[in-house]
Order: structure tokens, then sequence, then C-alpha cells
């Protein structure tokens, strides 16, 4: 991930291209996902020494579902959680929603700068107010799902983020304050949608499955990411000027996933999830 953003650094400087630095940044994703899927079958039995020293000491841990009793091997549990028609829905979405960010973010840096005309040393300044942005926005975006409904809050980020990200994907060369200005609204929209959704699948699994289900979730999550950095890098491709040529293709993919993560979260959210 510390890679991802660095796109426009690491490319010309390894002499690799698209394709294989999609690959380069999916290794960690790779990793991360297989190490969260060997486990999960253990965390509804135990909390790591180190990290049940902190819960305990800093904050209140959620841990009730390790009280209820389990009769199934460690294996036997993943699979069951695996099983149930609900976890799929929401692990789907999961995997769907990580798209975006994951085939966007390797190529983001090299896009600004060699397709936008933004200078390098401004690219700090994007992704600070960026951040900052996000940092605003995330308590309100929870508020508004209190006030207005999950699933409405998530809806209406799902739209602003196929808005932005079309739009984001069109770009010619602009100014810093337009693209600041355009990625801030983007990462609000993808916000408007991960809080919510997080909520929503919050109150999807039973107690005793609670555990397994959270530690499949990273791991989809990590491995659609994995998977979409590789796509990413075999849709674009560098251009003899150094520009990123397709790049509007990512964009289009990206939103055909959000409309199919939309649907299955409102199917999902119809089976009855007691967050929404």
């Amino acid at each position: 991930m510390l890679m991802a953003p660095l796109g426009a650094l690491i490319m010309p400087a390894l002499k690799i291209g698209p394709k294989e630095f999609g690959l380069v940044v999916s290794a960690y994703a790779f990793s991360a996902g297989v190490a969260s899927f060997l486990t999960a079958g253990f965390a509804d039995r135990a909390l790591g020494l180190v990290g049940g020293a902190v819960v305990a000491w800093r904050m209140r841990p959620v841990a009730d579902h390790l009280a209820i009793a389990s009769e199934r091997s460690p294996w036997r549990h993943l699979l069951h959680t695996l099983a149930v028609p609900r976890h799929a829905l929401a692990f789907a979405t999961t995997a769907l929603l990580t798209t975006g960010g994951f085939m966007l973010m390797p190529f983001s840096t090299a896009f600004a700068v060699n397709n936008l005309g933004i200078g390098m040393a401004d690219l700090p300044t994007v992704y600070l107010v960026t951040g900052l942005c996000t940092i605003v926005v995330g308590p309100l975006v929870g508020r508004a799902s209190d006030a207005f409904g999950t699933f409405r809050v998530f809806a209406a980020g799902t739209a602003l983020s196929i808005v932005m990200v079309l739009l984001y994907t069109h770009l010619g060369p602009i100014g810093l304050t337009t693209l600041i200005a355009v990625n801030a609204v983007m990462f609000v929209g993808i916000f408007s949608r991960m809080i919510p959704f997080q909520a929503i699948s919050s109150g999807v699994p039973a107690s005793a499955q609670r555990g397994a289900y959270n530690a499949v979730g990273a791991s989809i999550q990590q491995l659609a990411g994995g998977v979409a950095s590789v796509m990413a890098g075999h849709i674009v491709t560098l251009g003899s000027d150094g520009r990123l040529l397709h790049f509007d293709r990512i964009g289009y993919v990206v939103v055909g996933t959000s409309l199919v993560a939309f649907a299955l979260l409102r199917a999902l959210v119809r089976g009855g999830s007691s967050a929404s």
C-alpha cells in the first residue's frame, strides 16, 4: 500500500511498465489475504496475546462471541462461515467495493504527472488535502447514516463515486486546485460508500461466527485488491511520451463493479440485515 501512490516515481526508476508495477503492488495484498484467510477459522477462539492485552488495557473488547461454545474444528468453522448465503453476498460486495481503489490508486500519481501536467512536488499537497477532507467527512457520513439510513447514504455515495470516477479518469491537463477539488470529492463519495457498508456488514454474522466472518472479509478485501491491481496493470499502457493510455477504461470497470456492488448490497439489506 505504501508503494501504490508512488507509481510516478517507481515505474521510471525501475524501468518497469504498468503490468509489472500492478503485479508488484499486488504482492503484499495477496500475501496479507492468504494469511488472513488461513487464520480465519481460529478468530472466534482466541485473541492474540499482545493485541488482547492492548484491547483489555485501553478498550472494551468485542469478545462476547468468544464465550459461545463451538464444537467445530477451526477448518470446519471456516467452511461453515463461508457456506452461509448472506455471508457470500457480503463477501462479494466487499470484493467489488475494494476493486475501485486498487485499480485507480497504483496509477493515480503517474496519471496526475504524465497526463494532467501536475508537478511531482505538488503531489504531497494533493494527498494532504484529500486526507484532511476524509478526516472531516468521515464522522459526518457516520452521522448521516444514523439519521437517514445506512443504505440510503451508501446509494448516495455510490452515485457520487460513479460521477467523480468518470470525471477523474477522463481529465486532461488541469491546474492543481482543480485536481485537488476533484480528488477530494471523489474520496468523499468513496467514504460515503465504505462507512455505511461497514455498518451494514457488521450486522450480518451471528455472534458465534463474527470473528471468522471479519477475518474472511479482510482476506477477500486484500485478495480482491491484488487482483484489481493486476487487472489495472493489464488495462493501462504507457505511451511513447510517457502518458498513461486507456486510463478511462479503468473508470468504466470501476463504474461496473460499483453498480453490481449496489445491487448485491440492496439484496443483502432486503434479506434482513439488522444494520439497515
